[in-house]
């Protein structure tokens, strides 16, 4: 299982999505995400989210707030782990990202983009601000098969993302 981090970053009732259009072998390909990536050796999953939202956007986030963890379960890609942030403040300046486009996005329009089935279930978890949290996402191919938070079987309609 390979460890990631997320995060969201919120300006003016918006956030900071990554629309991953320029790599071909990408899983997150044409879908719309949060900031994030790989750990690399001996980094928490602070020292990750504050790497790789610089390296990706040049901002450089303000304590962050770790929202949960987050399992994915696929059986076409490898097992993950992946580390879920919100953040409100930040400094720098934005610049391009050699992954994707990044497009401040209002929180009201996300939902409508391509993204994946379990990524709407997290998004209103962190903006509900649910205490730090434990979800466990199944998907076949892209279609999500199970979730579970906190050990708990949540209801979902198995539609493509």
């Amino acid at each position: 299982m390979k460890n990631t981090s997320l995060c969201y970053i919120e300006r003016q009732d918006s956030y900071l999505l990554l629309h991953r259009v320029k790599k071909e072998q990408d899983e997150n390909r044409d879908k719309w995400i949060g900031i994030g990536g790989h750990f690399e050796e001996n980094e928490s999953p602070e020292d990750c989210v504050l790497r790789e939202a610089l390296e990706e956007t040049g901002l450089t986030l303000l304590r962050p707030r770790y929202c949960g963890i987050v399992t994915f379960v696929s059986d076409r890609w490898e097992g993950e782990y992946m580390h879920l942030f919100h953040a409100e403040r930040f400094t720098g300046r934005l610049r391009d990202c050699d992954e994707g486009v990044l497009e401040w996005v209002p929180k009201q329009r996300v939902r409508s983009l391509p993204q994946w089935a379990g990524d709407r279930i997290f998004l209103d978890l962190m903006e509900r601000r649910v205490p730090f949290f434990s979800l466990k996402l199944r998907y076949r191919g892209e279609v999500l098969e199970e979730a579970v938070l906190n050990g708990e079987t949540l209801e979902i309609s198995k539609k493509k993302p």
